[in-house]
């Protein structure tokens, strides 16, 4: 567990807008935030984005908010009224990166397109998180992570095949499309460095901006691009993937499997050395030196078979003895964490995957650590999610409202 102060991070100096709510974009963002980007979220005034009222509440927010919206300042807009959409382009010309998640077509009847924005700032790099992408004959409709999931792929072979298919316990699509935004955003970002940089705000013989682009992030898509072989497998075989349970189809053995003491135990066996350790750690010797299983795809046609065996010697043992003798033996194996394991391991105390900060009230309050691990520039927590709208002065100042100035637009209920 740590405290320990952030560096300022490999992104620090790039300013980033998010106009979005929920989880795709920004969860996209808060990476972003996480690396040193000083981004500012935009919500609506008095009830912000609705993921501060998501999952378990401490004094009426979600404490979800404290990870989703670490190191971001927070900005209130009415963005019906044409002075916020005013207060938006500002910002968003001034932005290196833009980061929304609204139906195609908002921000257009706002006048703040992707078109709109880089007739006046060519260098703007735009991440627009939907459904279904900017185009095509569904682009309108709404698109939940669970559609994207469906659509995309993985619910189909999520589940076992006499049952409906299952959603993992988390909102994976959404999560997904948030890392392809990143990506996508990183690498728009190294275009337009390489083809000028940042735009220097001058018209006429003194402009200069490098090529900025728009990063069209699909939900579906972002699922489908995990899907791994399925395409070809069709394509070529015939063959459409099913729901195979707890195994890993066409990988054998790769599976979870249950120990005396009803703990369940996850054993990937499937490297062609690695079976052989597992079957004599397991006592099959004669699995071990059958010339058929020595390699994955004579293992295949006798799943059930390979299966049958692993679970017989699991239900002799405790989870613990499983995972003692068959990590003495070098075979990939591991229990399934709850949150209540992890936050005990030893494997992720030693890569301090937790940090210890504290609410306003002085309540403290445990974070997962940022990844991915940077040797020299890290990223970190500076702040745990912002109350709404704390930063609207900071911001509005910044842009050059004075105090009275902020003060109308408060009265407007234009913030």
């Amino acid at each position: 567990m740590t405290t320990t102060t952030p560096s300022p991070g490999p992104l620090a100096g790039i300013k980033v807008l998010e106009l979005g709510t929920l989880i795709a974009g920004p969860f996209c963002s808060r990476m972003l935030a996480e690396f040193g980007a000083d981004v500012i979220k935009v919500e609506a005034p008095g009830v912000g984005d609705p993921l501060r009222q998501w999952r378990v509440l401490k004094d009426g927010t979600s404490l979800w908010w404290s990870v989703q919206a670490r190191n971001k300042k927070s900005l209130t807009l009415n963005m019906k009224d044409p002075q916020a959409q005013d207060i938006a382009r500002k910002l968003a010309l001034e932005a290196d990166i833009i980061i929304e998640n609204y139906r195609p077509g908002v921000l257009e009847k706002w006048n703040l397109g992707y078109e709109d924005l880089k007739k006046l700032n060519p260098a703007i790099i735009m991440v627009r998180l939907s459904g279904y992408g900017q185009t095509g004959p569904l682009k309108d409709l709404p698109g939940f992570g669970a559609i994207g999931e469906s659509m995309g792929g993985i619910r189909y072979v999520s589940g076992h095949q006499d049952r409906p298919p299952v959603r993992i316990g988390i909102s994976i699509g959404d999560s997904v499309a948030a890392l392809h935004g990143v990506i996508g955003a990183m690498m728009a970002l190294r275009h337009r460095d390489v083809t000028g940089g940042r735009w220097n705000g001058k018209d006429g013989e003194l402009r200069v901006a490098g090529q900025g682009q728009m990063v069209d992030v699909a939900l579906y898509e972002s699922v489908f691009n995990l899907m791994e072989s399925l395409v070809p497998e069709f394509d070529q075989a015939g063959v459409v993937r099913e729901r195979t349970g707890g195994a890993l189809p066409g990988i054998v053995p790769s599976n979870t499997y249950t120990t005396a003491d009803g703990k369940n135990v996850v054993i990937a066996g499937n490297g062609d050395a690695i079976f052989k350790r597992l079957m004599l750690a397991i006592d099959r010797a004669d699995m071990a030196n059958d010339p058929q299983l020595e390699r994955n795809d004579g293992r295949v046609p006798r799943t059930e078979e390979i299966d049958r065996a692993i679970q017989a010697w699991c239900s002799g043992k405790t989870i613990d003895e499983a995972l003692a003798i068959l990590q003495a033996a070098d075979v990939p194996v591991g229990k399934i964490y709850s949150v209540r394991d992890m936050m005990s391991d030893p494997q992720f105390l030693a890569r301090n995957m937790f940090e210890q900060h504290a609410f306003a009230d002085g309540t403290p309050i445990k974070l997962p650590a940022v990844t991915p691990k940077l040797s020299e520039t890290p990223g970190g927590t500076k702040w745990i999610g912002p109350e709404l709208g704390q930063h609207n002065a900071e911001i509005l100042r910044s842009l050059g409202y004075d105090d009275a100035q902020i003060a109308q637009l408060r009265q407007d209920k234009v913030i």
